[in-house]
């Protein structure tokens, strides 16, 4: 038996037809005085799909009912080129409209050590929080070819484990600071989406899919507590996979 939900599709239009899809699913289960809570992630796949949904806008998402966040935030100002923020207000919010007070960034700006505590704050103050934990309705993921997700790398697995919102993660490579949910927040969301694409990830995406959580990468360790796991592919990133997988 296969608990997760494997989705491959054959082009970024796709993929992103079925984001616009699934938001307007999860816009309609909530209340007229509710939001959708989204943390988005960085990189080239969700920059693609951002730019498929804002330049071919549908009107069928009432993107004032969704509130956005991040799962992780480089430690540079907002516009700096490597900001996740840049990168969705450029490619989704400023097409869209998005309304200023429904985006809720990191600022990768301030010393990190004191944003971990004033986003976790934003956060527990604008999401559901249920045993002490805020539920997010959405949490988008990206997965690197280390296997690393958010800002939790290899190396480094007890911050998935952390009991605070936020930490502060250091890339093993460049030594750079990012701020990043920890695991235990992301396994607490409603919906998890692993969006990824490119043969470049294939090989790690099936390690993640068909291995287990010994293999040591962060994102194999994504197993919702109370909800749902979806990986969107595109057929690249998806060619590994063994056909019972697919």
């Amino acid at each position: 038996m296969n608990p997760k939900e494997i989705v491959v599709l054959p082009t970024i239009e796709k993929l992103a037809d079925f984001i616009e899809t699934l938001l307007c699913e999860k816009i309609a289960e909530t209340k007229d005085d509710e939001f959708l809570s989204v943390a988005l992630s960085g990189g080239s796949t969700p920059k693609k799909i951002f730019e498929h949904i804002s330049s071919h806008d549908t009107g069928l998402v009432n993107w004032n009912k969704v509130r956005f966040f991040w799962g992780d935030e480089r430690c540079v100002p907002p516009d700096d080129n490597e900001s996740n923020y840049k990168m969705a207000r450029l490619s989704l919010f400023e097409n869209l409209n998005i309304p200023k007070e429904n985006i809720f960034r990191i600022f990768g700006e301030n010393e990190p050590e004191n944003e971990v505590i004033r986003y976790g704050k934003i956060i527990s103050e604008n999401i559901l929080v249920e045993d002490k934990l805020p539920r997010f309705d959405l949490i988008i993921l990206g997965l690197g070819e280390d296997g690393h997700t958010a800002s939790i790398f290899p190396g480094n697995i007890k911050m998935f484990y952390s009991t605070n919102y936020c930490e502060v993660a250091i890339h093993p490579q460049s030594s750079q600071k990012r701020i990043t949910l920890t695991g235990t927040v992301i396994n607490n969301a409603k919906k998890i989406l692993f969006m990824v694409t490119g043969s470049g990830k294939a090989e790690m995406v099936t390690n993640i899919i068909q291995g287990n959580e010994e293999t040591g990468f962060p994102a194999s360790l994504v197993k919702p507590t109370n909800g749902k796991l979806t990986w969107l592919l595109d057929v690249d990133a998806a060619r590994l996979l063994d056909k019972n997988f697919k």
